[in-house]
C-alpha cells in the first residue's frame, strides 16, 4: 500500500479559515495536477471532518482521465474511503453516491445503528481498532480489497495520524500566495501533535503552479538512537 498525502494550504501554513469551510488556495493548473493523482490512485481517502465541512464527492472532473482508465479496465473513478471512528458520515453525504464506491473506516465505538444506516445507504465498512480507527489495520484491509495507492486530501486530523503511525509514503502540498490567520483554522496536521521524534522529510521536488509553489517531500526513516 502507497500512501501519498496531498493538501493545498496558505502561506501561513492553514487549509481553511476557522469557519472551517473550503477556501481556494489553488488555481487551475493545480486543479489539473490533483485531478491526475486522483485518477492515478486506486482510492481517495479524507477523514470525517472534511465530509461534514464540505460534502465533497471526490470523482474525477476530466473525462479525460475517466476514459483512460475505463480503457485500462478500472472503474471509472477511485474508490471512496472516509476515515470515520464514530460513524458519523451522514447517509446523504454526496460521497456516498453510486459514483464510485465508497468504503467508510470506523472503530468498534461506532454504533451498530450508525453503521447500518451506512451500509444501507452503500458503503463498504471496515472497522479496525477500540476507540479510534487503526488506520494501519485498516489499510491492510483495503489493501486486500485490491487499493495499491490511496492519495489523501485532508483533513488535518487524518494527515497527522497518518503520519503518526508511519504511513506516509509521499507529502505533496501546494502553497498558494494568500494568508489566512486563525489560531483556530485547521493546519496541515492538526491532531495532538508530536513534542518529540518529529518525522523529517526529504524535499524531492519543487515546482511553481499558478501563483504558488508545489512542494513534495519523500519522508525519512525514523532515527535509530
Amino acid at each position: 500500500m502507497r500512501v501519498v498525502v496531498n493538501a493545498a494550504a496558505s502561506a501561513d501554513g492553514k487549509l481553511s479559515h476557522r469557519g472551517r469551510e473550503q477556501v481556494a488556495i489553488s488555481g487551475p493548473e493545480d486543479f489539473d495536477r490533483v485531478d491526475r493523482l486522483r485518477a492515478e490512485s486506486d482510492a481517495v481517502m479524507v477523514g470525517v471532518g472534511t465530509v461534514l465541512a464540505d460534502d465533497p464527492h471526490l470523482t474525477l472532473d476530466d473525462p479525460e482521465p475517466t476514459d483512460e482508465r475505463v480503457a485500462g479496465d478500472d472503474p471509472a473513478h477511485p474508490a471512496r474511503v472516509v476515515a470515520d471512528s464514530r460513524g458519523r458520515t451522514p447517509p446523504d453525504a454526496r460521497i456516498l453516491d453510486d459514483a464510485a464506491t465508497t468504503y467508510v473506516l470506523v472503530s468498534e465505538a461506532a454504533s451498530t445503528e450508525r453503521v447500518a444506516d451506512l451500509q444501507d445507504a452503500g458503503a463498504g465498512i471496515v472497522t479496525a481498532g477500540r476507540e479510534r480507527v487503526d488506520l494501519a489495520a485498516a489499510l491492510d484491509d483495503l489493501a486486500d480489497r485490491g487499493v495499491g495507492q490511496v492519495m489523501v486530501e485532508g483533513g488535518g486530523e487524518v494527515i497527522f495520524s497518518l503520519f503518526e503511525a508511519g504511513l506516509v509514503d509521499e507529502l505533496s502540498v501546494f502553497v498558494g500566495g494568500t494568508v489566512i490567520g486563525g489560531r483556530d483554522a485547521p493546519t496541515l496536521a492538526d491532531g495532538e501533535g508530536f513534542v518529540e521524534d518529529f518525522p523529517s522529510l526529504s524535499l524531492a521536488g519543487v515546482e511553481r503552479l499558478d501563483d504558488g509553489v508545489l512542494l513534495r517531500w519523500v519522508p525519512e526513516p525514523p532515527s535509530e538512537n
